[in-house]
């Protein structure tokens, strides 16, 4: 099963090669999907401080009689966290919101403030010191490994050239019809694994009749095609979604997309997010 299958970060942690992403999941309801998700076959499990349901999450975790080195959580550092100080706080406070004695990877969520994501102001120095509290917490065992989301090229090489640990990982936006191939590619050359959310566009390329047209000819659904399309260009994919019935669909995706029909799927072109657009990650055409 491809949620259980394992990339292996340039730090030598394993993780698993598809996640599940809570982001818009209530702290009250996400409980109970972690823990279908995981009877389900998931071992990852992807939210963040600015999604208020690390609590949740934990519990769900816990809940689930899974071994606790069987399972992978991931954790993001608020966006608007940009010195030191906040930042070992704030983690300390996703430890203990969390409850589940470690965290496997932590992110600094955006290079900019919500507010001001992709206005001009990088925050290197802010970054930087948001990143020594996340060496200091990988340093202490409490964060297995670390690295960043959102970053462009030059976010992210501020962080390389001046860490003494570099980022195993940059989470970013990715679907088909929005593939930023110049950022996966500058990522790849720097050993940082690439992981997409939002591999379905948050629903907005469901009903591209192009793409049902070419999902059918291999007897899946539109989300599967978009997850395996992830896959296969090397990225891992956290699909997010409160359905059972899609829970169990987005993993069962181990087919092949012959070479040519990724070549169609490269060349789509789709930004159009609907009323997901008034979030920021969504504003513009990456």
């Amino acid at each position: 099963m491809i949620a259980q299958e394992t990339f292996t970060l340039a730090d030598g942690v394993a993780i698993p090669k598809l996640g599940f992403g809570t982001w818009m999941i209530d702290d009250r309801e996400v409980a109970g999907l972690v823990q279908q998700a995981l009877a389900l076959g998931y071992r990852h499990v992807d939210t963040a401080q600015a999604y208020a349901n690390e609590r949740g999450v934990g519990e769900g975790l816990r809940a689930s009689g899974i071994a606790r080195d069987e399972l992978f959580v991931t954790t993001k550092l608020a966006a608007e966290c940009k010195s030191y100080s906040e930042a070992r706080t704030l983690i300390d406070d996703s430890l203990a919101s969390l409850g589940v004695g470690h965290i496997d990877l932590m992110l600094i969520h955006s290079p900019q403030p919500w507010t001001e994501f992709r206005k001009g102001e990088r925050y290197f120095e802010g970054n930087l010191e948001a990143w020594r509290a996340l060496e200091e917490g990988h340093a202490a065992g409490k964060l297995r490994a670390i690295g960043v989301s959102n970053f462009d090229q030059v976010d992210l090489d501020n962080i390389l050239e001046n860490a003494a640990v570099k980022p195993t990982v940059n989470q970013i936006l990715a679907h088909v019809g929005n593939t930023p191939f110049d950022l996966i590619d500058h990522c790849s050359s720097r050993d940082v694994l690439v992981e997409a959310y939002s591999p379905v566009a948050h629903g907005a390329v469901l009903t591209n009749p192009g793409l049902a047209e070419l999902a059918a000819k291999y007897g899946v659904s539109v989300a599967q095609l978009c997850i395996r399309y992830c896959l296969e260009l090397g990225l891992l994919p956290l699909p997010k979604t409160v359905r059972p019935e899609h829970l169990r669909s987005n993993i069962a995706v181990d087919f092949e997309i012959a070479a040519e029909d990724m070549a169609t799927l490269k060349g789509f072109d789709h930004d159009d997010y609907g009323d997901a657009a008034k979030f920021p990650v969504f504003g513009k055409s990456r």
